[in-house]
């Protein structure tokens, strides 16, 4: 039988678990984050470190946690990196399901101690639509009477095996900033990976897939010209927190984002929609 269920973490994190005859999910309150998600009769198709300990106050390392309302380092080096969302506790608001097909969505209440990093008004929301697909979509509203911008990401991990097998097609046409050099015309449609990876692309197809040992992953993206894409290889791995010395072997980040000159401007009352949607091929 169908369920979605409000359930308890070990560690004091609250999460709700959805098992239906399309997948089974599971998304915390704490950066309204889905950490697992797989379609019935295929594989996983969100990684997560074994290193993570699921501490509240710490945004998990994997699943797709959520940066806004900026993504990377903030010009004010005391701000949180990517943003204060993925380590707040946010609401569960709306639960749907018809034939089995499941609808949730969660807000954040921006705290009077979080409004020293933005004190704009503005409503933010999660929505997860689950099937054998995953669509995730994350809603901007400027509520206030002055124009708002703002970077943001939706920080997928996958899991491909084998880095050195894996191959990231549909960048042709595109141009990336890496290291804070560039841009950079992208050389052909293939990415293969072989170093430290650290890719912001723009200009930038609304599909790209995922050719691993296990299979195609497909990623899509709505209202979206821009993409990072990251592994961080073997060095920065040691150092890279709830993170093992040998996990960028078995993981790849492709992230759906608003940055650089995508970054998102949003006049009063206007509404913005950005969305990534995964499956298997």
């Amino acid at each position: 039988m169908a369920s979605v269920t409000t359930k308890k973490h070990p560690n004091g994190l609250d999460y709700v678990d959805v098992d239906t005859r399309f997948c089974k999910a599971r998304i915390f309150l704490q950066g309204a984050q889905i950490d697992f998600f797989q379609p019935a009769d295929k594989a996983p198709l969100l990684w997560v470190s074994e290193a993570d300990d699921y501490q509240p106050g710490s945004g998990i390392r994997g699943g797709i946690p959520v940066c806004w309302p900026w993504f990377g380092m903030h010009s004010n080096p005391d701000f949180p990196q990517h943003g204060f969302a993925r380590t707040r506790v946010w609401s569960l608001r709306n639960t749907r399901m018809a034939n089995e097909a499941v609808e949730l969505s969660f807000t954040l209440n921006v705290s009077e101690q979080d409004k020293r990093f933005w004190p704009h008004d503005t409503e933010v929301e999660v929505r997860f639509h689950l099937t054998e697909v995953l669509k995730v979509t994350l809603v901007n509203r400027n509520v206030g009477q002055e124009t708002v911008t703002l970077t943001q990401a939706l920080h997928s991990y996958f899991p491909i095996q084998d880095i050195h097998s894996l191959v990231a097609k549909g960048f042709s046409g595109a141009k990336y900033i890496e290291f804070g050099e560039g841009p950079y015309p992208q050389d052909g449609d293939e990415v293969t990976f072989t170093r430290e990876t650290d890719r912001v692309y723009t200009d930038l197809g609304p599909m790209q897939t995922l050719h691993t040992p296990e299979g195609v992953i497909e990623v899509a993206r709505e209202n979206s010209q821009s993409a990072v894409l990251w592994n961080p290889w073997i060095d920065k791995s040691k150092w890279l927190t709830r993170f093992n010395d040998e996990d960028y072997l078995s993981m790849v980040c492709l992230e759906a984002a608003n940055v650089l000159e995508d970054k998102l401007v949003l006049e009063p009352g206007q509404t913005h929609e950005l969305s990534t949607i995964i499956r298997w091929k």
